[in-house]
């Protein structure tokens, strides 16, 4: 889960397992893969950072075989 800011100020949680795209058009829009755009304050960029840490914590819980 990765925390973003909608347009509003309100802070939410998104499943980084169901994003299927992120653009900036200009404003930042997460296209999920049930076709569900939402559109956020942070940067493309943020979003992708986030996204990628969450991945990496996922493999540091993962005990090594």
């Amino acid at each position: 889960m990765i925390k973003v800011t909608r347009l509003n100020g309100q802070a939410f949680v998104v499943n980084a397992e169901l994003i299927r795209t992120i653009e900036a058009l200009p404003d930042t829009t997460i296209t999920l893969i049930n076709g569900d755009h939402i559109i956020v304050s942070e940067s493309m960029e943020q979003v992708i950072e986030r996204a990628v840490e969450y991945g990496r914590s996922l493999r540091r819980l993962v005990p090594p075989t």
